[in-house]
């Protein structure tokens, strides 16, 4: 088989999954996982994919090239920004009083961990990101030491993705992560939108002793059809008043702790 059919049946595997690892294309395509790899690094270089730890994802722009179809673009995060934004501060006054001094924070990426980026602002704490306006906000605080895991830069959404952060998130132990997500479904399953940030949400649940997930009141259910977690997985959840109270009914009965801010 010819690399240029090798690199066709990868990106129409992705297609179908939206993810998989370097062992299945291996197995599928009967080649060697070293192989596998030196494909992933050259679609990843032409933008048909992303490298992910272990394996690869199907970006927005593969996936219409290869489906003969447009993506509608993703909106800017400086669009984002402005959307429930009342909620969002809301949101972020109640999730800092969880912060204790000198514990170690993982933020992920998304307007409301940029909100609590904001109140942590002079606490002496450990702040662990690949969020660049985290950086921004926090940058020239001395007292908040901030780690910046590495990755491929994903301009629109100001963030770093891909195979160096996952490999970096696995080094990591942190007492809290704030997590983001597109949408909380009324089965409790938590999802997202864009298959490069799933697997990287994930990382992140690994690494905490307490979760809490951060979504205003329109996230319920949101967008999204990729399975980030269970609201079973969550510590806590922090939402506003209108979010449905079915599916916060299910993060009680889950021991989850509900906080409406």
């Amino acid at each position: 088989m010819t690399s240029r059919k090798r690199h066709a049946k990868i990106v129409e595997s992705l297609r179908s999954t939206g993810v998989a690892s370097v062992r299945e294309l291996a197995e599928n395509l009967q080649v060697s996982e070293s192989t596998i790899r030196r494909d992933l690094t050259l679609l990843d270089r032409n933008g048909e994919l992303l490298r992910t730890y272990g394996g690869a994802a199907l970006s927005p722009h593969g996936a219409a090239e290869a489906a003969g179809a447009e993506v509608e673009p993703e909106t800017p995060f400086d669009q984002v920004i402005s959307r429930d934004e009342a909620l969002k501060e809301a949101i972020a006054e109640e999730a800092v009083k969880l912060v204790e001094d000198d514990s170690v924070i993982v933020l992920d990426i998304g307007t409301t961990p940029l909100a609590i980026a904001r109140r942590l602002r002079g606490r002496p704490v450990t702040v662990i990101t690949s969020s660049l306006p985290v950086l921004d906000v926090l940058r020239d605080d001395e007292a908040v030491r901030l780690v910046m895991l590495g990755g491929v830069l994903r301009r629109n959404y100001q963030s770093l993705v891909g195979s160096l952060t996952e490999q970096a998130l696995r080094q990591v132990s942190a007492d809290l992560l704030f997590l983001s997500c597109t949408g909380v479904r009324p089965n409790g399953h938590v999802v997202d939108n864009m298959a490069v940030e799933a697997p990287l949400k994930q990382a992140m649940i690994e690494t905490a002793g307490k979760v809490v997930l951060v979504a205003v009141e329109t996230k319920f259910p949101g967008t999204g059809s990729l399975r980030v977690c269970s609201l079973s997985d969550l510590d806590v959840l922090i939402t506003t008043s209108g979010a449905d109270p079915n599916t916060l009914q299910l993060c009680r009965e889950a021991d989850g702790k509900v906080i409406l801010a």
